[in-house]
């Protein structure tokens, strides 16, 4: 009788359960945390805050105490009746020879052997659980009364007395085996989003391994392909050789690292998945109504799966860093071949679009900010708002490449646009709308823009040369840094709908030049 006293004073009023990490509010009663915490969630929005024990009210949402000496009493509590509880159940009735029980009945507070339970089944229609010798989580703490009835607005277990003259009366309150069924039904559910969440985790990671060995393959013909070509150039060239192979190595271990943490992260996932679906598949299985419908693990939401994004080999950089170093070694005929190049333009600026701002040098390959007006013609193509100046090509198809050198003390953007841009408008401004993609920098910081959304990158060290790829059809714009190593800055992916000419915007003294000709690329 004292321990079940006891076990009553360490039970929580809401889930009628041994306090879990139990907290206390300031009149002093105390809860599970995930009990109040509910409780106080569905207060939210009522103006005050109240204790389900004593109802003393709270204008702010009260602040929960972890009680640690209760907690130690709860612990050492369940401990002892755990070990109470390992012993074998027995027959009540069974007088003259110990029999076990095979299950109690919650109404009689007896257990019975199989001999027994045929007769009591006969007799009466009370409902049975498996063999236990504790009935007082099966009744109410106040009413001592057999709990029959769930309440939906606390989420409690209530007996006949709580419905008719309790706190709980005028509750939406239904039979337990209802309710039973209806959280059953829930958890079905649940169980099945899990279970196909789970074979979606494993695909995801089998799609990852997938994109990992093509990434390996494609790092090897990368390799071959440079080694083939650096065996032709002999021995002079091995340092060279050394330099790309190991950028591939670089980008690989990159990509490799990236997959590597996706594929723990769903691992991770796909054991606590298996986890929750045990356990939920246990509590499909009891006929312990009390256990499945306080149990709180099982109502946490559904996980999905985000989709993975892993960044691939980057080809282009690699030709790229076996352009630049090769150029000085080898003629312009074995450059062309090895780049793919069809042919060559130059780039020139055109000063019809440059703001009254900007100063052109007079082979339209430099763009600077004197900080002095021009009087310009007041042309419809030219930019009236910014310190911008577009060139004269466009590009309306095929892949090409280009160099551009930056400088000066102030801001800069290196960028692509249409020739629909706006001109004397506040959305006229390069990266300040869906017309024009670029990167720059603006106050020492480095970012890129497209349509007003920036993004700040942070390279390793000042960008002062910079190589952009157009892929028109592939819809692919790169900038790359020229230093040593080249560096990949950012990559634009969209739809091309307009030809795109090359755009610049300079601020403060700043200045870009065009340092080598649009190199077309074969595909």
């Amino acid at each position: 009788m004292a321990s079940a006293a006891l076990g009553d004073e360490l039970s929580c009023s809401i889930c009628l359960s041994f306090y879990t990490e139990p907290v206390s509010l300031r009149c002093g009663h105390n809860f599970c945390r995930d009990c109040i915490v509910t409780a106080l969630d569905t207060q939210e929005g009522s103006g005050v805050y109240s204790c389900p024990e004593c109802r003393e009210e709270y204008v702010e949402r009260p602040t929960l105490e972890k009680n640690r000496k209760l907690c130690n009493i709860v612990e050492n509590f369940r401990s002892t009746q755990q070990k109470e509880e390992k012993s074998e159940i027995l027959c009540t009735y069974c007088l003259n020879s110990l029999v076990g029980a095979v299950k109690t009945c919650q109404h009689c507070e007896t257990s019975m052997c199989a001999e027994h339970l045929a007769a009591h089944n006969k007799a009466v229609d009370h409902v049975l659980v498996e063999p236990t010798s504790s009935f007082n989580t099966r009744k109410c703490s106040i009413h001592k009364e057999l709990l029959k009835y769930y309440c939906f607005q606390d989420a409690v277990c209530l007996c006949v007395s709580c419905c008719l003259v309790g706190k709980h009366k005028g509750h939406e309150v239904e039979l337990l085996e209802e309710a039973l069924e209806k959280k059953k039904e829930k958890l079905r559910d649940f169980l099945e989003k899990n279970i196909m969440t789970r074979e979606t985790t494993k695909k995801e990671i089998l799609n990852l391994h997938d994109q990992k060995r093509k990434a390996q393959e494609k790092a090897d013909d990368e390799k071959k392909r440079v080694t083939a070509l650096y065996e032709d150039i002999r021995r002079q060239l091995e340092v060279q050789e050394q330099r790309v192979l190991s950028e591939i190595s670089r980008q690989v271990e990159e990509v490799s690292l990236s997959i590597n943490d996706l594929i723990k992260q769903l691992e991770i996932q796909k054991d606590e998945l298996s986890r929750k679906i045990g356990h939920i598949e246990k509590l499909c299985n009891m006929t312990d109504s009390i256990t499945v419908l306080q149990d709180q693990e099982s109502d946490t939401g559904d996980q999905n799966v985000e989709e993975s994004s892993v960044r691939d080999l980057d080809d282009f950089m690699i030709s790229l860093v076996l352009h630049r170093s090769i150029t000085d070694l080898i003629t312009n005929m074995q450059l062309k071949n090895n780049f793919n190049i069809q042919n060559t333009t130059n780039l020139l600026l055109d000063i019809k679009t440059a703001n009254n701002i900007v100063d052109l040098s007079d082979d339209l390959r430099t763009a600077s900010d004197t900080g002095t007006h021009k009087f310009s013609p007041n042309l419809p193509q030219r930019f009236a708002l910014y310190g911008q100046v577009m060139s004269v090509e466009s590009f309306s198809h095929g892949r090409h490449y280009w160099e551009v050198e930056v400088g000066g003390c102030g801001d800069w953007d290196v960028a692509v646009c249409y020739p629909s841009i706006e001109r004397d408008e506040e959305e006229s401004g390069i990266g300040k709308n869906n017309k024009s993609w670029t990167f720059g920098i603006f106050e020492n910081t480095y970012l890129c823009e497209h349509d007003s959304q920036e993004q700040m990158l942070y390279p390793e060290s000042p960008v002062q040369r910079l190589g952009i790829y157009l892929d028109y059809e592939g819809g692919r714009l790169s900038f790359y840094q020229l230093s040593d190593p080249i560096r990949h800055l950012h990559t634009f992916t969209t739809t091309f709908t307009e030809p795109l000419h090359a755009a610049f915007y300079l601020n403060n003294g700043a200045w870009v030049k065009l340092v080598s000709p649009v190199f077309s690329i074969k595909p």
